[in-house]
């Protein structure tokens, strides 16, 4: 199948998760993993309507963007790229101004730079903060005792960051039933953190992907990120990538 109809394919999915949930399938946005795809892929999904997609590497998106500028002229400026890769600190000024969104922040450390670089030049990045909730080493995230006091430090102190929501990767498990009660946590925390800081707003959580999608929308997720049942099995876009 093609990514125009592995995408149509996907969309049918989650409204067929919203109709189980009574949801808006209108509430529930797409993202279209692009990492390690090339340039070429990612403009084939833009041409079949896709505008919302989601990176994990810095310097890999910096190379396809200007190789996009090429292929899709100025309409490379109606697509909309998250990060969603954990970001090291060090490069924070980067990503601030080549991503669309950040939804990776797992720290104090790396929100209070971008932060800074972003009050200098007057702009306000939207952020989601990632919240670890598996003892997995490989997973990213802060913890969820310490979520409270990182959203109340930036919901009060930083005003180039506006907090959207919360984002989590659950553990891999071959039933997607197994990762219910993390889905199920992140939107407990989400409630927890609304109800007691005044004035914070969390309306997207972020949790889902190609094999478990349907049980995240089932638990609140308001964006889905899917890679494999779009692009299909995954390649290794450049090595010298790797940063």
């Amino acid at each position: 199948m093609s990514i125009a109809e592995n995408l149509e394919q996907v969309r049918a999915e989650i409204a067929a998760a919203c109709a189980k949930a009574n949801r808006n399938p209108a509430d529930v946005k797409l993202m279209a993993v692009s990492k390690t795809w090339g340039p070429d892929v990612v403009a084939e999904a833009f041409r079949a309507g896709q505008r919302l997609f989601g990176e994990n590497r810095l310097q890999e998106w910096e190379h396809k963007q200007q190789q996009l500028h090429t292929i899709l002229g100025e309409d490379v400026g109606q697509l909309e790229m998250h990060l969603i890769g954990n970001l090291q600190s060090n490069k924070t000024s980067k990503a601030a101004w080549v991503f669309s969104a950040v939804d990776s922040v797992d720290s104090l450390k790396v929100a209070n730079r971008l932060n800074d670089v972003c009050e200098q030049v007057g702009k306000v990045l939207p952020i989601l903060v990632e919240v670890k909730l598996s003892e997995e080493e490989t997973k990213h995230g802060i913890g969820e005792y310490a979520l409270t006091g990182l959203l109340r430090n930036i919901l009060e102190e930083m005003n180039g960051l506006e907090v959207r929501g919360l984002m989590m990767v659950p553990p891999y498990t071959d039933d997607p039933e197994g990762a219910r009660p993390y889905f199920r946590r992140l939107r407990e925390l989400r409630d927890e953190a609304v109800a007691t800081i005044e004035g914070l707003s969390l309306p997207e959580l972020s949790m889902g992907m190609s094999h478990d999608f349907a049980v995240a929308i089932e638990e609140g997720s308001t964006c889905v990120r899917v890679g494999s049942a779009i692009f299909g099995t995954r390649t290794k876009y450049r090595e010298d990538d790797e940063e």
